[in-house]
């Protein structure tokens, strides 16, 4: 991070835990069920981008890899998916992640607004680990639309 960067955020956490430490002595109420579902959609979207990413890009690059590499060598099937070719690409979705989620605040997704002691409570982290888990699924089955078009080539691949 740049100098004004960090201190900008070292400024942000200080705010957050002067808040914090104000609001311990406070009772304070649950979030309500719309900062949830902010909450939720806040965790799930940047997911489905990284689960659509991390499902295309290995289904293509499986199947590619189990066509060339897999063929040269005579593996299975299976043996071609575990390949270790195929287990470094494991690392790209994990690095465009931090895109996805550029994009999704470009879109303008919003933090939800929730004090420090909401933001620890168990609706809250239900929420997020909800949103992120419903978003990665959702993801992973829109990016299994590789598939559509592998239908000819292994058919091409039978008759030879």
């Amino acid at each position: 991070l740049h100098s004004t960067e960090r201190s900008c955020l070292l400024r942000e956490l200080h705010r957050f835990e002067s808040i914090a430490i104000a609001q311990e002595k406070l009772e304070v109420a649950p979030p309500s069920p719309g900062q949830l579902r902010h909450v939720f959609f806040h965790n799930a979207l940047p997911f489905v981008g990284f689960g659509f990413l991390d499902n295309a890009i290995m289904i293509a690059a499986g199947t590619q890899i189990e066509l060339s590499i897999g063929v040269v060598l005579g593996i299975s099937t299976m043996a071609g998916k575990y390949c270790e070719f195929q287990n470094f690409l494991f690392s790209c979705p994990s690095s465009l992640a931090g895109y996805v989620e550029a994009l999704a605040s470009r879109l303008g997704l919003s933090i939800p607004d929730l004090t420090p002691k909401q933001a620890d409570m168990w609706q809250t982290r239900l929420s997020a680990h909800l949103g992120k888990a419903i978003g990665v699924t959702i993801g992973c089955i829109l990016g299994m639309f590789p598939l559509l078009f592998f239908g000819e080539e292994e058919e091409k691949l039978e008759e030879k």
